[in-house]
């Protein structure tokens, strides 16, 4: 995402007809942040909401949409979904961006809303929920560095004392 999200920066600096290392130094001691959203379906969307509208405060948010509806902006005065695209990512203008850029690129007014029939998480579930503490604790508990590290803790986390 790093090596991505550096490459979206030289094609906005051309964009904008600055030299396309013009954005580097902006963001050489910077820092990215990972989020990932599950959205159970929820027949009445009354009653909840993915994310509110907001702004993001970042630079850019490279998002993978997957296969479900969700993801609306607001455009032309009216909320518009984001068809998702197996093949494609989603690039969002943000706060700092918009203020980089001068005002040339807007930051996008968007939300996420939630699917009456599925789910917003893509595929079969390969390992069972667990929290960061869980995992903490068991690295903790039985050290070790080597790559059965992860499958180690699955399995415990899947027998019937540690659910």
């Amino acid at each position: 995402m790093w090596k991505l999200s550096g490459i979206l920066f030289e094609l906005l600096a051309v964009c904008l007809g600055v030299d396309r290392k013009h954005y580097k130094k902006f963001f050489e001691d910077g820092y990215s942040i990972m989020r990932l959203n599950f959205y159970p379906p929820c027949n009445n969307s009354a009653l909840t909401l993915g994310t509110s509208p907001h702004y993001d405060p970042s630079s850019i948010t490279i998002l993978l949409q997957e296969r479900v509806e969700g993801l609306e902006v607001f455009s032309n005065n009216k909320w518009q979904t984001v068809r998702p695209r197996p093949d494609a990512l989603v690039i969002i203008i943000g706060d700092t961006f918009m203020a980089l850029s001068n005002g040339i690129y807007k930051s996008c007014l968007h939300r996420a809303v939630v699917n009456g029939e599925r789910e917003r998480r893509e595929g079969t579930r390969l390992y069972p929920d667990f929290t960061w503490s869980q995992l903490l604790g068991f690295t903790q508990k039985h050290h070790r560095v080597d790559a059965a590290t992860f499958p180690s803790f699955v399995n415990w986390l899947s027998s019937s004392k540690n659910l």
